[in-house]
């Protein structure tokens, strides 16, 4: 299968291109740098430039494709607390490469979040049938799975907050260890008995590629093997990794301390990925996260 892919040089593409290269799949990746072109390169995929704003490229790229996986998000906005304008890239974004593909059965695999269920109140562990009628990201994840009804064979993978490995240079964990840093102390909110969900990216890039190869139309998913870990138990361990003590901040100081986080921190999120392990086999098997932050690697490279 030929298979197009939005943030392919990033923190999970860099796991899924070689996967997907591996089981036999040709990979063109949006690049938005020469050096995003460059490793696409290295790795045996092709490249197309571009970025979430070339609509045009975007439908051109998914019209040749045999597939399509977005990835790429708009983090910079997301860290400046420009929410919206990340979320309305994304739903552009998937509206395009959705207008390409309406009518083909091919498939397109999108990305969403676990911790979009952690403000739907639940009082049990989120699972895939859980839904939201909008919001942030929720918008996107929604339009991607309605879009079956075009002759699409749509899934959605939902990422948990902390997707870890030595391929995660951006994400929640480094960002929590640098804030940590700066502070001279590891933060989290209120009691911290709020449980996150978290995945090894190399785990999580082969389910992307079996919701790609076989995910029925229409189908959340759920990237997740650590089910729920108390947050102030990942900032204790982080707290160890920096010989740093770990502190309770209250929502109010929460901005001061984590920054863009803040709004993240005391969801209470603990996901199942049951459903999505009996329906594509899938199964973990790299490191959990506490494990993980056992290593050093997190406090060399953060």
């Amino acid at each position: 299968m030929r298979v197009f892919i939005t943030g392919a040089s990033g923190h999970v593409g860099s796991a899924l291109v070689p996967d997907l290269r591996q089981h036999g799949h040709s990979v063109v990746g949006l690049a938005r740098s020469d050096a995003s072109a460059a490793r696409l390169t290295e790795w045996g995929a092709e490249f197309v430039r571009g970025d979430l704003d070339d609509l045009d490229g975007l439908r051109a790229a998914a019209e040749g494709a045999d597939g399509v996986i977005h990835l790429a998000f708009r983090h910079d906005a997301m860290m400046t607390g420009d929410l919206s304008a990340a979320a309305e890239t994304d739903l552009a974004a998937a509206r395009a490469i959705v207008d390409a593909l309406a009518g083909t059965d091919k498939p397109f695999v999108g990305t969403s979040g676990t911790g979009l269920l952690g403000r739907a109140g639940l009082d049990r562990p989120g699972t895939e049938d859980d839904t939201m009628p909008g919001g942030y990201r929720i918008d996107t994840e929604n339009f991607v799975v309605d879009a079956a009804a075009k002759g699409i064979r749509t899934s959605v993978v939902r990422l948990p907050p902390i997707t870890h490995s030595t391929l995660d240079h951006h994400g929640f964990a480094p960002a929590f260890i640098t804030f940590a840093r700066r502070n001279g102390f590891s933060a989290y909110v209120g009691d911290g008995t709020n449980r996150w969900p978290s995945v090894h990216t190399i785990d999580a890039a082969r389910l992307y590629r079996l919701a790609l190869e076989s995910a029925p139309a229409g189908t959340r998913l759920h990237a997740v093997a650590d089910e729920g870990i108390e947050v102030r138990r990942i900032a204790e361990a982080i707290g160890r990794g920096l010989d740093l003590p770990a502190r309770s901040v209250t929502p109010e100081q929460a901005p001061e301390y984590i920054g863009f986080l803040a709004p993240f921190a005391g969801i209470d999120n603990p996901t199942s990925a049951a459903r999505t392990s009996e329906l594509l086999d899938w199964h973990p098997t790299y490191p959990g996260l506490l494990e993980e932050l056992a290593e050093d690697f997190y406090f060399r490279t953060a």
